[in-house]
């Protein structure tokens, strides 16, 4: 099933195998996530489903957003999460069902999209990798400096996007082709090998890996090979 989670990360820990291994992984818990509506080809124009998480007080929400969970008989979440279906996937969800960890199975590769961690105002050679200037005789108060930035008269500007010093991290990102290593069903937990986006507590949204999926599918679909029959060589006269 190529349907994604809304979960939390706990935080990084380490697991060994039988052989003695020790593996980093990623504790994220996975709340059941709660199906709010299931969007159909014919009425939406694709399929999709739509799930919320969490809790919030019904006081916070607008009628809009009232009407919605209450139509799903859904108790509120903290936000809507839809996740693409393609083929037969989801075809037995309804809204008010619950999606839970159970969906991924070990060994399983998914993509972990998160917003990552704040570094506050930073420089260009902590923002950008920048080299900096001479730190030799000679170089005064230079050394961390991105250098010039200017044009000549035409155009006479610095054009937009230019990669100087500001605002590091806090941008969504996305790290593609993590394996799960273990499904804690229990206490609803996925661990996943590596480190995902975001501070810890933060909201991760776990989907099957794509590129995964697109292999997959070549692997299975192999090319008609042409097979040539044998070619018998005559004797020169």
């Amino acid at each position: 099933m190529a349907i994604g989670l809304v979960g939390r990360k706990c935080g990084m820990t380490r697991i060994f195998t039988e052989t003695g291994e020790s593996v980093p992984v990623t504790v994220v818990e996975v709340l059941p996530n709660r199906v709010t509506q299931v969007k159909s080809l014919e009425r939406d124009g694709y399929r999709s489903v739509q799930v919320t998480f969490g809790a919030r007080r019904p006081q916070l929400l607008s009628q809009a957003a009232a009407g919605h969970f209450a139509k799903a008989d859904v108790k509120p979440g903290r936000g809507l999460v839809e996740f693409r279906l393609s083929g037969t996937d989801g075809a037995d969800l309804k809204p008010g069902s619950e999606l839970k960890v159970d969906v991924f199975a070990e060994g399983q590769a998914v993509d972990v999209t998160g917003v990552t961690i704040g570094k506050g105002y930073a420089g260009v050679m902590k923002r950008h990798n920048f080299a900096g200037g001479m730190a030799t005789h000679g170089a005064s108060l230079s050394h961390r400096v991105p250098g010039s930035i200017g044009q000549r008269q035409t155009p006479g500007r610095v054009f937009p996007g230019k990669r100087m010093s500001g605002h590091m991290g806090v941008v969504r990102r996305t790290t593609e082709n993590l394996k799960i290593v273990g499904v804690d069903t229990n206490r609803n937990l996925l661990l996943i090998r590596g480190a995902v986006p975001g501070s810890e507590g933060g909201q991760v949204i776990v989907r099957a890996s794509v590129k995964a999926a697109r292999r997959a599918a070549r692997k299975t679909v192999q090319p008609n090979k042409i097979v040539q029959p044998n070619k018998t060589v005559q004797p020169k006269k």
